[in-house]
């Protein structure tokens, strides 16, 4: 559905039926301060609702609103209502527009979430399969330039969030993933750079993926949810840096996972950055079809599995825990922690609790999808398509991808042609030591996005 005939090339708030409050709310802010800005409720006017469709359509409660790109995409959504609508409409309208929030100029704080969404229709996949609507969470952090050119996207690991930025909270007790280095006069200094940070495509944390409802059956997609590979997941996120204005990206930057997909980036669009800083990561993934088969062994142990339908049987928390636990023990998180938690059964139980955290949060199929994409990526034989430069960075303690593989990833990039320089975290923090140790390699980073266009 397009919003121009009813409105122009405007934004729309469309609201439920019991939504007067987004819609008071987006009259307030609209006018002189965001002019882009325009709001309906649903029964009302030119858009009528008879069958009572609209809040399944939208996925929302008929207290709900959702913002309306002029092209019809949904760009953000409120399942249901909020004590603040004016506040939250705001900062969507920030985010969207890669402005500075509110009359007075002040940039959000970082450690608000910005809760932001992009919807795309009939997005097709390398598989040929199509998923009727796709949708991607992500925040923004900073403003954009008036000629769109100084993005930069941060793309998270495996298991990671949308939420890059912002210091630990009572919401997000750990923090951004990056927090020490984005920020105002950080290495990623938002107050030079509109930096993106999106959650991946089959991923929990808002984006669509195996936990996502499948129009045709009214249910999560579960183990029925397409494959998609890392040429899907930039795809999405070129749709989505689209919507909001951004014409070039001064680079794409991230960890692990977040690493094969700024490879990816830089092989699908290699016009469209200057730089990639690829850190803890390689350009191919790991493990084999044999991991995938592995993973889905540990998650078949548990009855409520279900054959990955376990959303009738309420999760599988104490399985999700233990592989948690896991994964922080070998990605060095007791390291981090043994400083300001000396005593180890106080630091076990502190990692017991984030695991519950987080499996409380990620879907087991989302790990199987994401997996299965991982293990499947190959950049090595595009890497001569690479036109951008790359900032190739490990921690010398990490067990995922040790030193010592540097050398064969810096001949092959050298081979293809690729302008790269290698940087090593010296760390005892293992896979996480690019937040942990930042300031380690804080400044390798700052200067090569200084010398990026140069």
């Amino acid at each position: 559905m397009s919003t121009i005939a009813l409105f122009g090339s405007r934004f729309v708030v469309l609201a439920g039926r019991r939504g007067g409050a987004w819609r008071e709310a987006a009259e307030r802010l609209g006018g002189p301060a965001y002019p882009e800005l325009a709001a309906h409720v649903i029964g009302e006017g030119g858009l009528v609702d008879p069958e009572g469709a609209w809040p399944a359509a939208y996925e929302v409660d008929d207290d709900g609103a959702v913002l309306v790109r002029p092209d019809g995409h949904v760009a953000w959504r409120s399942r249901g209502g909020s004590a603040d609508p004016g506040g939250v409409l705001r900062a969507a309208m920030d985010g969207i527009l890669g402005r500075r929030a509110g009359a007075a100029g002040d940039v959000p704080p970082l450690d608000a979430a910005t809760d932001l969404r992009f919807t795309a229709h009939d997005f097709a996949l390398e598989s040929g399969r199509v998923l009727p609507e796709m949708t991607l969470a992500f925040e923004t952090y900073g403003r954009l330039a008036p000629d769109g050119a100084n993005a930069i996207l941060v793309t998270h690991g495996f298991t990671g969030s949308q939420r890059a930025a912002g210091a630990p909270s009572a919401e997000n007790p750990g923090g951004g993933w990056w927090h020490n280095l984005i920020g105002p006069g950080r290495a990623i200094d938002t107050g030079r750079y509109f930096v993106v940070a999106s959650n991946m495509l089959g991923s929990s944390y808002g984006s669509t993926g195996p936990g996502s409802v499948d129009p045709a059956t009214g249910k999560p997609y579960g183990p029925d949810f397409p494959d998609i590979t890392l040429g899907d997941i930039v795809r999405a996120q070129r749709l989505m840096l689209d919507s909001l204005g951004v014409r070039h990206l001064v680079a794409v930057a991230g960890q692990s996972y977040g690493g094969f997909q700024g490879f990816q980036w830089a092989i699908s669009y290699p016009d469209f950055m200057d730089g990639i800083v690829a850190t803890v990561t390689a350009p191919r993934g790991g493990g084999g079809e044999e991991s995938v088969q592995a993973l889905l062994a540990q998650l078949g142990a548990d009855p409520r599995w279900n054959g990955g339908r376990h959303y009738e049987h309420g999760g599988m928390p104490e399985t999700m825990t233990a592989l948690r636990m896991d994964t922080l023990r070998r990605y060095g998180t007791g390291e981090i922690l043994a400083s300001s938690i000396p005593d180890p059964a106080a630091r076990e139980a502190r990692m017991r609790e984030m695991a519950a955290r987080w499996a409380s949060q990620f879907d087991p199929n989302s790990l199987v999808t994401l997996r299965r994409a991982m293990v499947r990526f190959d950049a090595r034989p595009d890497l001569a398509k690479i036109r951008a430069r790359v900032l190739y960075v490990l921690s010398r303690s990490d067990v995922l991808f040790p030193p010592s593989i540097a050398p064969e990833v810096m001949a092959g990039l050298e081979r293809a042609g690729v302008k790269a320089q290698y940087a090593e975290i010296d760390s005892d923090f293992g896979h996480l030591a690019a937040n942990a140790d930042a300031g380690k390699w804080a400044p390798a980073l700052r200067a090569f996005l200084d010398g990026l266009g140069s």
